[in-house]
C-alpha cells in the first residue's frame, strides 16, 4: 500500500504494460505514454499521472481483475449490460478508485485494527493472501451494479462509491461470511 507508482521503475513499467496486455491481447501498446491507454479509461495519455492516493496496489488490482475475472473484467471496461448512462465513469480511474475506497474502509492507514470491518478482513486475509484483490473485484461489479440501478451520471461516481462500500460493510459483517467468497456479491463475478 505505502508504494507508489513509480513510472521509472522497469516492474512498474512492466506491470503497465502486462495490464495493456491482458485489457487487449490483440492490440500492441505504442508506448507507456499514448492516446491508447484514454481508451481504457485513463484520463490522459500517462496513466502514471492517475495512480495518486492509491498507488502501486491499484494496478495491481486491475491487473488482478483483468487475469482472474476477465469476462467480468471486459463487461465493466466495455459498458457491457445495462442501461448506461450518457457519460459513463472512466473505467481505469474508477478502479484506483475503489482501491482507494477498501483501504479507507478497512482502516489500512492505522496501524491497529480501529472497526470490526477491519478486524474480520484481517482474519480473512491470514487465512487467504488473495482476500484484498477479491474482494475489490467483488467492489467494481458492486459498483457498477449500483451504477445501474441508480442511473448514475460521471457526477454521482462518489456517491455510488459510499453506497458501494455501505453495502461491503454490510456483506463482510453477516455471520455466515467467512471469506470474500461467501459474499452475497461474489455471485456478481464471473
Amino acid at each position: 500500500m505505502k508504494v507508489y507508482f513509480d513510472a521509472s521503475r522497469r516492474d512498474h513499467q512492466e506491470a503497465l504494460k502486462a495490464l495493456w496486455s491482458a485489457t487487449y491481447p490483440d492490440q500492441e501498446l505504442d508506448g507507456l505514454i499514448s492516446e491508447q491507454w484514454k481508451d481504457m479509461g485513463w484520463q490522459g495519455r500517462d496513466p502514471s499521472t492517475d495512480f495518486r492516493g492509491a498507488g502501486f496496489i491499484s494496478l495491481e488490482n486491475l491487473l488482478f481483475f483483468a487475469k482472474t475475472f476477465s469476462a467480468s473484467f471486459q463487461r465493466l471496461l466495455n459498458k457491457q449490460g445495462g442501461k448506461r448512462a450518457t457519460w459513463e465513469y472512466p473505467f481505469a480511474v474508477a478502479g484506483v478508485n475503489i482501491t482507494f475506497m477498501i483501504m479507507q474502509m478497512l482502516d489500512l492507514h492505522s496501524p491497529k485494527p480501529r472497526t470490526f470491518v477491519r478486524a474480520v478482513f484481517v482474519q480473512m486475509l491470514s487465512e487467504d493472501e488473495w482476500a484484498f484483490d477479491l474482494l475489490y473485484c467483488v467492489a467494481f461489479m458492486v459498483m457498477d451494479k449500483q451504477w445501474l440501478e441508480k442511473n448514475a451520471t460521471y457526477m454521482e461516481f462518489n456517491e455510488v462509491l459510499r453506497s458501494t462500500r455501505a453495502q461491503l460493510e454490510r456483506e463482510l459483517l453477516l455471520d455466515d461470511v467467512v471469506r470474500i467468497e461467501d459474499m452475497p456479491s461474489y455471485s456478481l463475478l464471473s
